[in-house]
């Protein structure tokens, strides 16, 4: 068992490495502030603009302290803690294999943008732009990376496996 709870870590370590590469790509060949390529009409663009605050900007206009302690320190904080919880035996009743590798998917995102957070002074590449036809109030969703869509589908795909654990868990309860 004790491999099989870091098998995941592979995952993260992919996703991290896309994440990486697929900016750098971005960052020599895009400049910033422009669109590169359209595809599908006008849905998807492959641009390069820079995030220095969180998930729809929220945080741009923080000191630079408190973003380093939001935007760095905290989520290094949790991408342990949620590594802790993917490799300990303590939590092997608790959690499923889905449930391990969809945390392995939220580390690797996370770490991927941490790493733009240190390296490219607070401000995160980013290079996935759709259009949303007005959902939401919003032409455009907000421009995204592989880091980024990692933690969304991961945290999508985890509320799935914990509601289904749940109800699998209750159904056998039912049973005895």
């Amino acid at each position: 068992m004790r491999g099989k709870r870091f098998l995941p870590f592979l995952l993260s370590a992919f996703i991290i490495v896309a994440d990486q590469i697929s900016k750098a790509l971005v960052v020599h060949f895009i400049p910033e502030g422009t669109v590169a390529a359209r595809f599908f009409g006008d849905f998807l663009w492959i641009c390069h603009v820079r995030n220095d605050a969180v998930a729809f900007s929220m945080g741009s206009g923080l000191p630079v302290f408190v973003k380093y302690v939001l935007f760095i320190a905290f989520p290094a904080l949790l991408m342990v803690l949620l590594s802790f919880g993917i490799a300990s035996k303590r939590f092997d009743a608790e959690l499923t294999s889905a449930e391990r590798w969809c945390m392995a998917g939220i580390v690797g995102g996370g770490i991927g943008n941490i790493i733009d957070r240190v390296f490219r002074s607070l401000r995160v590449v980013d290079w996935i732009s759709t259009n949303n036809y007005g959902w939401f109030g919003m032409e455009r969703f907000p421009t995204y990376n592989i880091a980024d869509a990692s933690v969304v589908v991961s945290v999508i795909i985890l509320v799935i496996a914990v509601l289904a654990d749940d109800r699998r868990r209750k159904h056998l309860e039912q049973e005895r």
